[in-house]
């Protein structure tokens, strides 16, 4: 490790992530809104996998070519600590629009509350959740809603059981044992992509059989809106993983110097946390 805080020199990555991001929500916006825009959505996408290569090499090779010290081990640490607390406030804010529309809203519409003079708006409005029947009759609910008993319970005891095996490996690295590293951290890869995997064929079965789409008002809005952000998380979480996983095989990372894994265990614990509250919220109450 150097005696001396390090610089990273200027680095073009930050400004192209902006672009390829930028190109990726338009692309989703497009495709979402007018059903164009799937080649911004492409290469937003393709963008993201070359900046995510380029800027993990980048700092993969400062780390093991010894530039990093005890100070910018405390730098990665606050940065790491801000950037969950940012996504916390993301998730905080799709949560907030969601109990708004609960606690508020449709109460409202309904005549209860300070605004309840709202009703007159739409008379023969009854609130409920989950919302099956709009308060205007030309914006369809769902036919059903998913039973969480099933494949979203299953989901919930794949995550939390992620967090376990993650631990575990986290404790064989700080132990030295790399083949239970390995192994255990390749159990927590396997257990985040068959929830991807379950999480597919819920959204297919939710908008083939159910009627439960984007356009079934703000159910099928607020539905897809926080479990799809939230399997993007976890998708970016089983990459970084990933990544983890490629380096301990090429036997990067000690005992006492290892926070890019650690890094990766935060989020991916993050990542759970906020599915119990996805699983309590949307699905079960």
């Amino acid at each position: 490790m150097s005696s001396q805080y390090y610089v990273p020199p200027t680095s073009k990555w930050p400004i192209i992530a902006v672009v390829v991001l930028g190109l990726t929500a338009v692309g989703a916006g497009s495709l979402m809104s007018y059903g164009s825009g799937l080649p911004f959505l492409l290469a937003g996408l393709v963008g993201i996998a070359f900046v995510m290569y380029g800027w993990f090499r980048d700092v993969v090779n400062e780390s093991m070519g010894g530039l990093y010290d005890a100070q910018m081990d405390r730098s990665f640490r606050q940065g790491m600590g801000w950037f969950i607390f940012s996504e916390v406030m993301f998730f905080a804010a799709f949560f907030g629009a969601l109990f708004y529309i609960r606690v508020f809203a449709l109460p409202w519409l309904d005549g209860q509350g300070a605004k309840g003079i709202t009703a007159l708006l739409w008379p023969d409005f009854t609130a409920s959740w989950p919302l099956m029947n709009t308060p205007d009759p030309s914006i369809g609910g769902p036919n059903a809603v998913i039973n969480p008993w099933t494949l979203p319970l299953i989901n919930t005891l794949l995550l939390v059981s992620s967090s376990v095996t993650l631990t575990v490996a986290h404790h064989a690295l700080k132990e030295g044992n790399r083949p239970k590293l390995t192994q255990w951290l390749i159990v927590t890869l396997a257990l985040g992509f068959v929830f991807l995997v379950i999480q597919g064929i819920e959204y297919v079965e939710a908008w083939t059989q159910l009627g439960l789409t984007l356009q079934a008002g703000i159910y099928g809005s607020t539905f897809f809106l926080l479990t799809g952000f939230h399997g993007v998380h976890v998708t970016i979480g089983a990459i970084v993983l990933l990544v983890m996983l490629l380096r301990i095989r090429r036997g990067h990372f000690s005992a006492n110097q290892h926070f890019a894994f650690e890094a990766g265990a935060w989020y991916w614990h993050f990542v759970d946390v906020v599915w119990i509250g996805l699983f309590l919220f949307v699905y079960v109450f």
